[in-house]
């Protein structure tokens, strides 16, 4: 890996110029891979190749051949206002934004992860649950879409119903996340998801925390959802990374009135 900041969640998961300039530099402790463009190979045999450096190229072709340069950037500006209001709190200010972008250059819809993060905080779980299942069709390795995919569904149609439904990807490179697509798609512990990873690297543990209190909100298990999501906000990792995800857990305690107070590090 060169010396470049690295996001778990890249910002630039689209194919345009994107919000990779949002937030501050995030480091893990133990450097975990990228996301992969999906490939017909089997995960062992995929190039290491990130979709970020795959996909502004083709777009940049596309760009190139129909003229549509200027609306792709117009788009990206307001990705990157959506994502700079949804860290801030305003939520419906950040779809707005998103939607803004689809207008402008409707390619942006398949990659815009972001949108349906925000859809979900707002209880629009059908359109999230598209938005995801859109993500997913694009880049079929994308573990963490399946789970929020699963996430908006089981708000719709019950866990049971949502799991019948659960969209499978493939192989995720990073240990943390295999556990919780696992967990979520076919039934687990979260407390053991959280165990696991509590002396791995401060990313391992935020994310451990992350989807273990999300998992327990989709079993309408609020007080257990809380205690996991706050310690993810309250990890090293989830207060000093600036990873869109970390914003997302304050978010997500913002939405539903939970204080950090009391909590450990």
């Amino acid at each position: 890996m060169t010396s470049a900041c690295l996001s778990l969640r890249s910002p630039a998961s689209s194919p345009f110029p994107s919000a990779a300039g949002v937030g501050s530099c995030v480091r893990w402790a133990q450097p975990l891979p990228p996301k992969l463009f999906r490939s017909a190979l089997p995960p062992a045999a995929m190039p290491a190749v990130p979709r970020r450096l795959l996909l502004p190229a083709a777009a940049g072709i596309w760009d190139f051949l129909s003229g549509g340069a200027s609306g792709a950037a117009a788009a990206s500006l307001a990705v990157r206002r959506g994502m700079q209001l949804f860290k801030q709190g305003d939520v419906a200010g950040s779809v707005a934004e998103f939607d803004r972008a689809i207008e402008l250059d409707p390619r942006q819809k398949a990659y815009l992860w972001q949108r349906g993060l925000s859809l979900y905080y707002l209880d629009r779980f059908e359109e999230g649950a598209e938005q995801f299942r859109l993500d997913v069709a694009a880049n079929p390795n994308d573990t963490e879409e399946s789970i929020w995919c699963f996430l908006c569904e089981a708000q719709l149609y019950g866990v049971e119903e949502a799991r019948k439904r659960f969209l499978e990807v493939g192989l995720d490179g990073r240990p943390v996340m295999r556990a919780a697509y696992a967990m979520f798609k076919d039934g687990g512990d979260p407390e053991k998801l959280a165990s696991n990873f509590s002396s791995s690297s401060d990313g391992e543990l935020f994310y451990a925390s992350l989807y273990a209190g999300l998992y327990h909100e989709s079993q309408k298990n609020a007080d257990s959802a809380k205690s996991h999501i706050v310690a993810a906000c309250k990890s090293r990792y989830g207060s000093r990374s600036g990873d869109y995800m970390a914003s997302l857990a304050l978010v997500h305690c913002q939405c539903r009135n939970w204080t950090l107070e009391g909590q450990e590090s």
